[in-house]
């Protein structure tokens, strides 16, 4: 049976038991938690399970006169029913060696016995007891299909408990809790639908009664020398019913025993009468304290965690679904007409998240791009590229979206030479690191109608700087600047906020930038290096600006492009209007708290988060800011002015510009290998160096970085540069 099968029956069920769940879970809690409770009022004496009824019963006597019932409850708590020497009735916990009384009786509270009624019934009486029963069931079905979906995940039950990759929160919580609290879930279960069993009479058994000889001469014996007394431990006891009349030979006590119930003779002391329990009965006892974990507070604490965490397993359960289902793939082109061929293999959905951004920018480019799954593979006439995203499922096989790829592949060779990259997702905590990639590889490459486009790349843990690292590769080769922003891949669509706009400037003819000013609504945390996502055409497609901070506000200089989505829905705007839009956290390119030196290099627009950095330097650490643009305009100068005031006030250190479309063309790379000692020298000393603006620009400017660094004997000092570039 196959993966999927368990999946959706996995899935169903829990979709038809949730509202039930969710009510058994939160009582079960709540229970659980007046089970604890109740434990802790420490009528229990010290000795309770070496005391037999012989010890107990004789001295009840004494300070009793009148006893109606000793009974023993499930938290090992004597108490009495019974009338004092002053003629007071007595309903009380006692020391059952002295007959003192411990505390009053007191029945449970409103709040509890009204969840009981819940827990047990749904205020439904009959019909409320079949419906828990069957949801019982249910919870036992969706606890064995979670197992073998762990174990089918995991190569099967010798590897159950085997490490877990972390792909997102809501699935590690799911499997690794699941694990945890398999045993008291299954118990749960279990004894929940066996209750049930018994309470509509499916099981169950007629006590079996025990011939005793009666000796019509026995000798009349003190309490403490019953036999049936002195073997018969405190311990067994559930209830006592005492003899009405004393020194009648037909009132007996009846001793309600754990497994059978006895009549015995006030006088004598003989067995008068034994009824036997059926199994039946005593494993519905035993099912009782199990489900309830009213005779341990640490099974009641455990039990108490299991039930809340139902409710986890069904917010995670669901997160995942839809997680699963929310990133739908939207097509323009069909696989006849698609000249890009993006297949993704994944067990949660992850890894499309990777592939759909590189689609959608192809998309944006103009380029025929089609996503599938991997189990979707079919002839595509017009293809030229093929790039195979996958993930690897357990030790090595194919992710559920991907169990057919090799026999489709078999099944329809295509007719022309295509180009093929594997991109394998996995984690190196597992033997079997992208196996099931390198196979798909390997079987690419043995088909004669695929080429080779890119050796397998491998991506460890979703590591974001490692994707880019194919991106990169894969971009060069094909003449495609792919985005290498890091957060652009690193996050989701969280959650739209409000901004005012505070400014807006015009463009002019020898100036196509211009600057925009906003203010969130609501306070929010961000820093300059940040990004600010947009939405223009309410379709999902994003755009993404380098934030500068300004005070509370944040700056963007945006170049308005014509026919530009996003540029010109920015520059429609106007002052004291609204936009919606997020802020994604761009961890990798804040300003590093450490550097001895920092050194940005920007072109265009890529200085917007630079200005903020610069204002913010309150350290006072030295930066040094290498810029270049297009014309000596009015924007360039107003950058010149900013230098200055910032240079005064020490949080510039120098500020150097080129002009690569005025008479003396300059482009920044020729600031750069200008001042080559000084980049050495700021290397060598682990400073930090920045980049933002185009993408050519920073292939060329990390080009000229390569250059001065092997005429200085420099290595490693790549980890020193960070980046955002698009």
């Amino acid at each position: 049976m196959t993966l999927s099968i368990w999946r959706y029956a996995h899935l169903a069920l829990a979709i038809i038991s949730a509202v039930f769940l969710l009510i058994l879970s939160v009582t079960g809690v709540i229970l659980a938690i007046g089970a604890i409770d109740e434990k802790t009022q420490g009528y229990k004496i010290h000795d309770f399970h070496t005391i037999n009824l012989a010890q107990t019963i004789p001295v009840l006597w004494e300070v009793y006169p009148e006893i109606i019932e000793l009974s023993v409850d499930h938290n090992g708590f004597v108490s009495v029913d019974a009338t004092d020497r002053e003629g007071n009735a007595v309903k009380a916990y006692i020391n059952p060696l002295t007959g003192e009384a411990l505390g009053e009786v007191r029945p449970q509270s409103d709040f509890i016995q009204w969840n009981i009624a819940l827990h047990r019934s749904l205020f439904l009486k009959e019909t409320g007891r079949i419906i828990i029963g069957l949801v019982s069931f249910l919870l036992f079905l969706i606890t064995i299909t979670g197992v073998i979906l762990i174990a089918k995940r995991q190569q099967g039950l010798r590897n159950f408990f085997a490490r877990i990759n972390k792909d997102f929160f809501s699935q590690y919580f799911h499997v690794v809790t699941g694990r945890i609290f398999l045993i008291p879930v299954l118990i749960l279960a279990l004894t929940g639908t066996y209750l049930f069993m018994v309470r509509i009479d499916m099981v169950g058994a007629e006590n079996q009664t025990v011939d005793h000889v009666q000796h019509e001469k026995a000798a009349k014996k003190d309490l403490a020398d019953f036999s049936i007394f002195q073997s018969t431990p405190l311990a067994d006891v559930e209830k006592i019913s005492f003899p009405f009349m004393p020194d009648d030979p037909e009132e007996f006590y009846i001793l309600k025993l754990k497994d059978r119930e006895l009549s015995v003779n006030q006088i004598t002391g003989e067995i008068v009468e034994e009824n036997r329990y059926p199994y039946s009965l005593m494993l519905e006892k035993l099912s009782l304290d199990l489900h309830t974990g009213r005779t341990s507070v640490i099974w009641a604490i455990i039990l108490g965690l299991a039930s809340l965490n139902i409710l986890f397993f069904m917010y995670t359960g669901f997160a995942i679904t839809f997680r699963r289902k929310g990133t739908r793939i939207k097509n323009k082109f069909n696989p006849s007409n698609a000249e890009y061929i993006l297949l993704i293999g994944t067990e949660n959905g992850s890894t499309l998240s990777y592939a759909n951004k590189i689609h959608q920018q192809l998309l944006a480019y103009g380029y025929k791009s089609f996503l599938t799954e991997m189990n979707r593979f079919a002839p595509f006439p017009k293809a030229k590229h093929l790039l195979v995203f996958s993930s690897t499922y357990g030790l090595g096989t194919a992710p559920a979206n991907a169990t057919h790829f090799d026999k489709l592949v078999a099944r329809f060779p295509q007719d022309q030479q295509i180009g093929y990259s594997v991109i394998g997702f996995g984690s190196k905590a597992y033997p079997d690191f992208c196996a099931y990639a390198r196979y798909v590889d390997e079987l690419l490459a043995r088909q004669p109608w695929a080429t080779k486009y890119l050796d397998l790349h491998t991506v460890n843990d979703r590591s974001v700087e490692e994707f880019i690292t194919w991106i990169k590769a894969w971009s060069q080769k094909a003449s495609c600047e792919l985005a290498v922003t890091p957060a652009l891949y690193a996050t989701k669509i969280t959650g739209l906020r409000k901004f005012d706009i505070l400014e807006k400037t015009e463009v002019t003819e020898d100036n196509s930038t211009f600057k925009i000013v906003l203010r969130p609504r609501r306070r929010q945390a961000f820093r300059s290096g940040d990004l600010l996502a947009i939405y223009p055409a309410d379709d999902g497609r994003e755009r993404l600006y380098s934030i500068g901070k300004k005070e509370d506000s944040i700056q963007l200089m945006v170049k308005l492009y014509p026919n530009g989505l996003g540029s010109e829905f920015l520059y429609r705007l106007s002052e004291n209007g609204r936009i919606s839009a997020r802020i994604v956290a761009n961890k990798g390119f804040h300003f590093p708290k450490k550097a001895p030196k920092v050194a940005m290099i920007a072109n265009g627009t890529g200085i917007a988060p630079f200005l903020g950095m610069i204002s913010e330097n309150k350290k006072r650490i030295p930066i040094h800011l290498y810029a270049g643009f297009r014309y000596n305009n009015v924007l360039s100068k107003e950058y010149c002015r900013f230098a200055e005031g910032e240079i005064a006030a020490g949080r510039l250190a120098d500020f150097q510009i080129a002009f690569s479309r005025e008479e003396h063309a300059r482009y920044v790379m020729d600031l750069i290998r200008k001042d080559a000692s000084f980049f050495a020298d700021l290397l060598a000393g682990k400073g930090v160096i920045m980049i933002c603006g185009s993408l050519a620009m920073q292939r060329d400017v990390e080009e000229v970085l390569a250059e001065i660094c092997a005429s200085h004997g420099l290595s490693d000092w790549r980890g020193q540069i960070l980046s955002d570039c698009y």
